[in-house]
Parts: C-alpha cells; sequence; structure tokens
C-alpha cells in the first residue's frame, strides 16, 4: 500500500466519522450556507472592494486580492490539473449531498486557500479583525469536508497554501513597496484605528 493510498484511507475515516457523528439539521442548513459565501471567494469579495475605496486601505484590499490570486493560480489552475484527484462523492456514491455536486477536481480546497490567504491577509492588518476573519475562514474550510466534497487531506493543504499565499504577497508588497505606492496612508498601524 503506497502512501497516497494510506491518506485516502485516513481521509474517508476522517469525513465517515463526520457523517455518522456530526450530522444534524441545523449543521445541514449552516454549512452548505458558508460553502456558499466562499464560493469563488465571494464573501472576501465583499470584503475587499468597499477596501479599495479608502486610502488607508486601498493598499490591503489590493494585497488580499493578489493573495487570492496567487492561491487561485497555484491551486485551481496549476496543482488541481496536476494532480486530478477525485472528489470523495465521486468514489463514495452512496452519500447524498447537500450542495451542488463540484465539477473540479478535489485537490487542494479552493474555498480553503482563498479563505485562508483573504484571513491571513486581514490578521496581518489588524489583528481584531483578523481573528473573526479567520474564524470564517475555518468556518468555510470545514463546510466543505461537512459537505462531502473535499478530502480533510484537500482542505488542510487548501489551508496551508492559502497562509503561503498570503504570507508571500505580504513580502512581495514590503519589498517592493508597492503598498506604499498604492495608499500612502495604508501602513499597517494605521489600516484600522485599533480600540
Amino acid at each position: 500500500m503506497n502512501l497516497f493510498n494510506i491518506i485516502t484511507q485516513v481521509d474517508f475515516a476522517v469525513l465517515d466519522f463526520m457523517q455518522q457523528h456530526f450530522r444534524c439539521a441545523f449543521l445541514d442548513i449552516l454549512m452548505p450556507f458558508f460553502s456558499s459565501a466562499g464560493e469563488s471567494g465571494a464573501i472576501w469579495f465583499l470584503i475587499a472592494i468597499p477596501m479599495l475605496f479608502f486610502k488607508k486601505t486601498r493598499g490591503w484590499g489590493v494585497l488580499l486580492i493578489a493573495a487570492m490570486a496567487f492561491a487561485f493560480l497555484s491551486g485551481e489552475i496549476i496543482l488541481k490539473n496536476i494532480i486530478g484527484r477525485p472528489r470523495p462523492f465521486i468514489e463514495n456514491t452512496q452519500i447524498s449531498l447537500l450542495v451542488h455536486p463540484p465539477a473540479s477536481y478535489s485537490f487542494p480546497s479552493g474555498h480553503s486557500s482563498s479563505s485562508f490567504a483573504a484571513a491571513v491577509v486581514l490578521f496581518i492588518m489588524n489583528k481584531k479583525w483578523g481573528t473573526g476573519a479567520l474564524l470564517l475562514a475555518f468556518l468555510v474550510a470545514f463546510s466543505r469536508l461537512y459537505n462531502y466534497v473535499h478530502f480533510p487531506s484537500d482542505v488542510l493543504s487548501g489551508m496551508l497554501l492559502g497562509i503561503v499565499s498570503a504570507l508571500f504577497m505580504y513580502y512581495l508588497f514590503k519589498k517592493f513597496k508597492w503598498m506604499d505606492k498604492i495608499s500612502p496612508a495604508g501602513k499597517k498601524e494605521d489600516a484600522i484605528e485599533k480600540t
């Protein structure tokens, strides 16, 4: 048995445990909602776009979108098509899905990568807002497992990709002083006045 088969066995064990012990009417409504909120980074664009209209936060809004774009290109365009991993509901056809079945490959989770890319940028910008954003990102990622559209290893890899994407883009913005060029007043300590 190779490593991939071992990971897949562990993945299914976790998913099946969740289906047996976590499923309830309340979460059957809530978890599809969080998956919808994370679809194509929708909730994060709703946060980023208003930031673009204010000088103090414009640079951070651009950074947030850039981090998500990097995660999207790395995960959705490159990794998913190279690895080509089927989604869990394809392999286990006994599951009745709560959401529309995604057509793309499974690894890594795009919802998780975009959510954590955005949340980490928001956390760097302002820890109070960022803590709430990280909680939301976690709920989006968890919803992908609950809804049986991703394996745990897809979600963990997506989370890691999102974190790396955010930190990498933040490094580039600092190194080349893009933040100062986009919004001269957008320094970290002034981005959102801390209370």
